[in-house]
């Protein structure tokens, strides 16, 4: 049997996997074997069998590095023995602390415990105290969990602090040198009523394209933050920048990537101030098409910031008050909507993939507990910046595609042959008349989203569509961007938020001076391949084999993707976990009542329903959804009653309570409420919810039970082996969650 190196992922029910450096299928560890081992720990394993369905099953032979971060957890005290209970339950055993060791911490609160001895077959770790973070129910307690259980970097280093107090507060006369001024075109940022570091600024005006009398097209000016200039390579904070990777974005707190004298100050591109500017100059034509694109530095001045509210109100009604304020700006945003309109015409000629999603936002109090959870609607506004947006990264991919340098792309692929077989079938089954084939194009996914976006079902279809397709990663090897139908694509436009855009604004300006940027290889960079290994897509997995020929500086390029991919994801997981808690925080005060929901998920375990009025989704558990044995179609994604025959499908009205909410494992449970007033033989509406067809069969049931009872009283008494005749209907069997 093969030996394997790899790092161990945990799970909370005791068991755990081995993510496998050479990113094939994932190995099972028992909890027996898991013992010895924690969460993220770097192992080598023995293949020592399969299963019926493949899956391989590792013993444990070598522990190569332990995980050297600090456990968050709550410190217990117990029968007189001090213990840890990590936050992150995937490490499976409690932390024994002995009782020099709690550095005055109180039993309750919430602390960072580092290792002292590591975990046998035969006895539980041992640690000790850091850092006493405070009280579970200290405001903002969810993030100071989540940067430490994610090792989101949280602080900046005293080299990085010391650089960033030498930065000038204003743009110095030295820095405009070599810049194309643009101060008096009239740029402005459009952004949201929260935002604090402004990115990116657009002006539009009418183009000539050829030799025509009147315009045909339009001139759209893009110019993005130069966080380049400030952060140079090799230095601390561009250091702590890579490490970081990109901003987090929490409720009331953002972990910026970069100190905030830059994002919120020199580099943001604040009104009426100068800055210092990439910029991307576009002409576009009638039909949406990029005519021609140069990039060149710049300084500019932002004429004003507007909201994503003031600008579609200003493009709603252009004499309201709004439009008052900002007079003189109205026609260049009126000429920035017209482009837009003509992106939209290119973006569904390419067949480019466009699902209409519900995103929602948490509004805090001043203790940072939820107040309420809104819908966050998308105007033409949001759709107009983002397609500008689009264009300028566009043609930055471009612009070093055609150079041939190597950078970072944003490559997103199509569904792997596992999860298009899935969808096939899924689409067969619904007897749609529409497919995708075994090549698919983003036109056959787009083309289906809009057959169906007014189906009574659209939600689920969309929701098949989307989980097929891969996760969009950073790569130095381009292979396209499948949602997007962009043959190459980058991300140039958010520096102070994003490394792989501060990367491409590098490789960019090299070009623009004749030069080659050359990625330094850090040790940042070499670590960060085997510690966050990512699944290879199809193209990764081609280039694997030449590996040996690449130089160090491509093996660099590779490195930093793969890392700043990685890291994109902790920060959408830390993020949704303090989302997730702060939602268990707030239904804890609405424990035991009633709301109307959608099923937004089907599993074999039960059904995810989403509250109408509070935006907050939680699991109706099988076993609470009647007195029957319910199939999973995983063809449909539904859940069906074998005797009833009642269906469960995304999209299905049902009415819940709130049953049960566990803040440490950030889970809400509902239990499915019958309405009452339904009589048990009303027949049968067409319109009923599941929940109204599973209460009138139960009732009629109950009926047909009552009947047979008082006919069976009244004859004399029946053989025992005919006493249970009348057997209820066998329960759902609790599957693993």
């Amino acid at each position: 049997m093969s030996e394997v190196d790899g790092v161990v992922q945990g799970h909370r029910d005791g068991h755990g996997f081995v993510q496998r450096d050479d990113g094939e299928s994932d190995i099972y560890l028992s909890p027996q074997e898991m013992r010895a081992v924690l969460h993220r720990d770097r192992i080598r394993v023995r293949v020592v069998r399969y299963d019926r369905k493949g899956r391989p099953e590792g013993r444990v032979l070598e522990i190569l590095e332990r995980r050297k971060a600090p456990i968050i957890g709550r410190l217990l005290h117990e029968s007189g023995i001090w213990l840890v209970a990590p936050e992150d339950k995937r490490y499976g055993q409690d932390i024994m602390i002995p009782k020099n060791g709690i550095a005055n911490a109180m039993a309750g609160q919430v602390v960072a415990v580092e290792l002292t001895e590591p975990p046998s077959m035969h006895s539980q770790p041992l640690g000790r105290v850091t850092e006493v973070l405070g009280e579970i129910e200290d405001p903002g307690m969810e993030i100071e969990i989540a940067v430490r259980k994610y090792e989101v970097p949280h602080r900046f280093s005293a080299e990085t602090l010391a650089q960033t107090a030498k930065l000038p507060d204003k743009v110095r006369p030295a820095d405009k040198k070599q810049r194309i001024d643009l101060t008096d075109v009239s740029l402005v940022t459009i952004d949201g009523e929260d935002a604090r570091d402004f990115d990116d600024a657009v002006y539009c005006e009418p183009a000539k394209i050829g030799r025509v009398k009147q315009p045909n097209g339009w001139r759209l000016v893009v110019a993005i933050a130069d966080v380049s200039h400030y952060v140079k390579p090799g230095e601390s904070l561009d250091d702590d920048a890579y490490e970081r990777a990109t901003s987090v974005y929490f409720p009331r707190r953002v972990i910026p990537m970069l100190p905030e004298k830059l994002s919120n100050g020199l580099c943001s591109l604040n009104p009426n101030e100068d800055r210092l500017a990439m910029v991307c100059d576009m002409v576009i034509d009638e039909v949406g098409e990029i005519h021609a694109y140069q990039f060149f530095p710049a300084v500019i001045n932002s004429h004003a910031r507007f909201t994503y509210t003031e600008v579609a109100a200003i493009l709603a009604n252009t004499r309201g008050p709004e439009a008052q304020k900002q007079q003189a700006l109205v026609p260049h945003l009126l000429h920035l909507h017209e482009v837009y309109r003509a992106l939209l015409k290119a973006r569904a000629g390419r067949g480019a993939v466009d699902f209409e999603t519900t995103e929602t936002q948490i509004v805090c109090d001043d203790n940072g507990r939820i107040e309420k959870i809104v819908p966050r609607t998308r105007n033409d506004a949001h759709r107009l910046i983002e397609e500008a947006m689009l264009a300028a990264n566009v043609c930055s991919a471009d612009f070093i595609a055609s150079h041939k340098h190597a950078s970072l792309y944003r490559v997103h692929e199509g569904p792997t042959p596992e999860k298009r077989t899935i969808l096939q079938t899924y689409l067969r089954a619904l007897g749609l008349g529409l497919s995708i084939g075994d090549d698919p194009r983003p036109s056959e996914f787009q083309a289906i989203a809009q057959a169906t976006k007014d189906r009574p079902d659209a939600t689920q279809i969309h929701s098949m569509l989307l989980r097929s397709m891969q996760q969009a990663i950073y790569t130095p090897t381009n292979s396209g961007h499948f949602g997007l139908a962009y043959p190459a694509y980058t991300h140039f436009t958010s520096p102070i938020r994003r490394y792989p855009d501060l990367l491409v604004h590098r490789v960019i300006k090299a070009l623009l001076g004749s030069k080659k940027y050359h990625l330094q290889v850090t040790e940042l960079a070499s670590s960060a391949v085997h510690t966050r290994k990512l699944r290879p897509t199809a193209a990764s997995k081609a280039q694997a084999k030449q590996v040996v020929k690449q130089t160090a500086e491509a093996l660099a390029w590779e490195a930093a993707g793969a890392h700043c991919s990685a890291n994109e994801r902790r920060a959408d997981e830390a993020s949704r976990d303090v989302e997730a808690w702060l939602k268990c925080k707030f239904m804890r005060d609405h424990l035991g009542e009633e709301f109307g929901g959608a099923v937004t998920a089907v599993t074999t375990f039960g059904l995810f329903v989403t509250l109408d009025e509070l935006y907050v989704e939680g699991l109706v558990h099988i076993t609470e959804l009647g007195g029957e044995y319910f199939r999973f179609d995983e063809a449909r994604q539904e859940l069906r009653g074998e005797r009833t025959g009642v269906r469960y499908v995304v999209g299905s009205r049902v009415r819940v309570q709130v049953s049960r909410v566990d803040l440490d494992g950030r889970k809400i449970d509902f239990r499915l409420v019958h309405e009452s007033g339904l009589s048990p033989r009303a027949p049968r509406d067409k319109t009923a919810s599941a929940v109204e067809e599973l209460q009138a069969v139960k009732g009629a049931d109950r009926e047909h039970k009552r009947a047979a009872k008082k006919a069976v009283s009244k004859q004399p008494r029946a053989p025992a082996r005919n006493a249970g005749a009348e057997a209820a209907p066998r329960k759902a069997k609790r599957p693993r969650r």
